[in-house]
């Protein structure tokens, strides 16, 4: 017996955490694919991911196959995602009378038509779950209200490697990413990551940078989306998709990253690991207060990062003018944002996974 852990993908940034919860209380992976519009097509590939794992995982052929999970574990947890899984999971647990922990990333429901006729069944699920984790204190907040109580729910940060971005990075590999991207060798450089689509606030940075913008001066958007080349003025840089490996070079070859997501009737960011991404370069990052790493504490105003209002692109443009013009703030914010996200590890993310299996009275057990 073990502990199922029910997914859609297996995207590289939750590979080590996902081991590190095999090895200390014999989770299994179950992985459904689809949906997901957070997950970018590179990420999509699930039966290449499951051959992969360094751990046990496994291809659910349907989603509602995961009502089964429970007969055969001590307990299932499952993500905040498909239409199908986690309600199945959940009730295939109730009827086997196995623990089930919910790990909830949304901080408010979305407000589309099809979400709110879904609603009633999230509340029953965050009311009755026996543990929930969450993304961070602001998703805590959020399950506490309908759940009625925080009991028995626990924080579980959203982390990247610290090793892999917090690398050292030398002036030789900056100087050649710029010259790969078409970018001036000591051009200040404004950083965006991620998919190109409104809901990320592509639109609303690139509105911002308009009025923000110096002669010498560079934006870069590194990702793919609907919305590349919207912008095409010559200090406006598009490099497709950048390979992760690469991403701590670009990350400390910019001056500032920028994080500018919207809050939408379909879509709330959970997170935003572009933050932790940036800040283990020590790179100060902007962030809308609709992004999660902001609402849930990781990005604070004038300390970590700076925060602005989502789709305020005056605001957003005053911030990235407020950095680049001060060498002194960004060296600062950037010092004290690489210390702070030391404590958003993936080890920090597996202790709360065992905090709540012990409360609800299952001993995990590592992988044979």
């Amino acid at each position: 017996m073990s502990i199922a852990l029910v997914t859609n993908y297996i995207p590289p940034y939750r590979v080590p955490l996902y081991r590190l919860l095999a090895e200390r209380y014999g989770v299994e992976v179950f992985c459904f694919g689809g949906e997901g519009s957070y997950v970018a097509d590179h990420h999509r590939k699930l039966s290449e991911q499951v051959a992969r794992a360094p751990f046990p995982a496994h291809v659910l052929r349907r989603q509602r196959d995961a009502a089964q999970l429970a007969r055969r574990h001590d307990a299932v947890a499952a993500m905040v995602t498909g239409r199908v899984a986690l309600p199945a999971a959940w009730a295939g647990a109730r009827r086997a009378r196995r623990p089930f922990l919910l790990w909830a990333s949304l901080w408010r429901h979305p407000r589309t038509a099809a979400h709110a006729l879904s609603f009633p069944v999230m509340r029953r699920i965050y009311r009755s779950a026996d543990a929930i984790l969450t993304y961070g204190e602001h998703v805590s907040r959020y399950v506490a209200r309908h759940r009625g109580s925080d009991r028995n729910v626990f924080v579980a940060p959203q982390a990247v490697e610290a090793d892999v971005f917090g690398r050292a990075v030398g002036e030789d590999e900056q100087a050649a990413w710029r010259a790969a991207a078409g970018i001036g060798p000591r051009a200040p450089l404004v950083l965006y990551v991620g998919r190109l689509v409104r809901e990320k606030g592509v639109e609303t940075l690139l509105s911002a940078w308009e009025g923000a913008y110096r002669d010498g001066e560079d934006l870069c958007l590194a990702g793919e989306g609907p919305l590349r080349e919207r912008g095409t003025a010559p200090h406006v840089t598009y490099t497709g998709h950048v390979e992760r490996g690469t991403l701590p070079v670009a990350y400390a070859a910019a001056d500032v990253v920028v994080a500018p997501s919207l809050d939408t009737p379909s879509f709330l960011e959970p997170w935003g690991l572009v933050c932790n991404e940036a800040m283990h370069q020590g790179t100060p990052v902007i962030a809308s207060a609709a992004v999660g790493a902001a609402a849930g504490g990781l990005v604070r105003h004038d300390e970590t990062g700076l925060v602005v209002p989502p789709g305020d692109g005056r605001a957003l443009g005053a911030a990235i003018r407020a950095l680049l013009d001060d060498p002194g703030r960004r060296a600062r914010i950037g010092a004290v944002a690489r210390e702070a996200v030391a404590a958003f590890s993936h080890e920090a993310a597996a202790d709360a996974f065992g905090r709540a299996l012990a409360a609800v009275g299952v001993e995990g057990r590592p992988a044979a």
